[in-house]
């Protein structure tokens, strides 16, 4: 605060001495020093820690003192000097500024619970599969979520690196070979993305019940653990193990183990049952002196030994499409009605066969890609959908309600696409389709 300023300030004090009275008279408080004026512009500054009990400090209380002394004196005398709050002006933003960049930011979790919302489709999510939506033709994915999408960009131009970049069609009939091969590589890569719906649906399948003895392996190291997962100890690569109940629980070379264990191959991912392999983890449960053996198997690696052990490879594609959202279908039904506690469904023709991986093939696993996450519906809810080789078959099981399998055939060489084929053996459906959540 300057010599001006101070100048002034008495000015008005002496002015406010000489106006006459009025229905509320304003006091003059005690005279303004220069050393109370370099107090108040220390408390602006924050520097008024460093004045702490100097006689402009004493003096400075005196004139507050005065004010809290007489009521409306304070606010009088600050309405007739409007200037003195200036430096107000610039504290207020200075302290919104501090105030903003110091909030804490949400937690992690509660940005993800907020980017996870997506807007109401009519497509069906993985977590609420129990009520499916149902699709004339299969659904797209959803595009992924943006908080904060913006504009959108002109037809042919794409947004890289924040800048708009024009996008040229290629000429695929110039492609060298290497580019044909990357071309080839990033479709592979673009359909086994389609089919992670299929592979967050674990199925539990008993493929072997109540039985007195189960030989495993593995062409690698495989893991023993409990069901907590503790690795108890480790099988050694292409070696046989003979389980078998033992009192409480198994028998397992030399170890004695919990009534439930969890077998599992970390580097191929695949384990020797009574000389068969299969790709997931296997359980083995000891209950009342006889052993189950349960594979755990995601939904994409079930079906496609599913549909490869129920038809044959060298059908349509459409024949096989078919088969396989009708096998998935199926297997839904009984993932969500389990027939056990241990297990959701079996192995054999009684359910849908599930032999391994020794019955796969390109054209099946392909068919089983190319319809992830798809079913058939009915009025939102999943069809339990049977079929047989024959139509007299499915007559005589199923009293004609199910799918012809030589039937889809002989549709798809008419030229019949797979819902068409879909829709003439289950009547009043559509194909539905579990979409991922992001």
């Amino acid at each position: 605060m300057d010599d001006r300023v101070l100048e002034r300030v008495e000015q008005e004090i002496t002015a406010e001495a000489a106006s006459p009275a009025t229905d509320s008279p304003t006091e003059i408080p005690p005279a303004i020093t220069p050393a109370q004026t370099a107090a108040t512009d220390a408390l602006i500054t924050g520097e008024i820690t460093t004045l702490t009990n100097t006689p402009a400090t004493r003096d400075n209380a005196a004139v507050l003192t005065w004010l809290k002394q007489r009521p409306g004196a304070t606010t009088n005398w600050i309405k007739q000097r409007p200037w003195l709050g200036l430096p107000l002006l610039a504290i207020f933003p200075a302290i919104a500024w501090h105030m903003e960049r110091n909030r804490p930011s949400p937690p992690p979790a509660q940005n993800a619970a907020l980017l996870s919302q997506s807007p109401q489709t009519n497509q069906t999510s993985l977590g609420s599969l129990m009520q499916p939506a149902v699709s004339g033709t299969p659904l797209p994915m959803p595009a992924g979520l943006s908080p904060n999408p913006g504009k959108t960009p002109a037809k042919g131009q794409q947004i890289a690196k924040g800048k708009i970049a024009n996008l040229k069609p290629v000429d695929l009939t110039k492609l060298t070979p290497q580019q044909k091969a990357m071309n080839a590589r990033a479709k592979a890569a673009l359909l086994g993305a389609s089919a992670l719906v299929d592979a967050q649906i674990e199925m539990h399948v008993a493929i072997a019940t109540k039985t007195s003895a189960v030989a495993v392996g593995g062409a690698s190291t495989v893991e023993v653990s409990d069901d907590k997962g503790k690795i108890l100890f480790n099988l050694a690569a292409n070696e046989i193990y003979t389980a078998q109940p033992s009192g409480q629980g198994i028998a397992l070379g030399n170890q004695n183990l919990p009534a439930t264990i969890y077998l599992n191959a970390p580097k191929t991912g695949i384990i020797i049952v009574s000389g068969r392999p299969y790709r997931g983890r296997l359980r083995i449960v000891a209950k009342e002196g006889r052993l189950w053996a349960i594979s755990h198997v995601n939904m994409r690696n079930y079906l496609q030994s599913v549909v490869a052990s129920e038809v044959s490879p060298n059908w349509g594609k459409e024949a096989l499409k078919a088969q396989a959202v009708a096998a998935r279908s199926y297997a839904l039904t009984y993932y969500f009605k389990p027939v056990s506690k241990l297990y959701h469904l079996g192995n054999d023709e009684y359910y849908q066969v599930y032999s391994g991986i020794e019955r796969e093939a390109p054209e099946t696993n392909a068919a089983v890609d190319a319809t992830s996450g798809q079913f058939v519906s009915h009025k939102g809810g999943i069809v339990e959908s049977l079929y047989a080789a024959s139509d007299a078959i499915v007559m005589e099981a199923f009293q004609g309600k199910g799918m012809s399998q030589l039937g889809a055939k002989s549709l798809a060489t008419q030229g019949y696409k797979y819902e068409q084929i879909l829709s003439h053996y289950y009547p009043s459906t559509a194909v539905g389709k579990i979409v991922q959540e992001f």
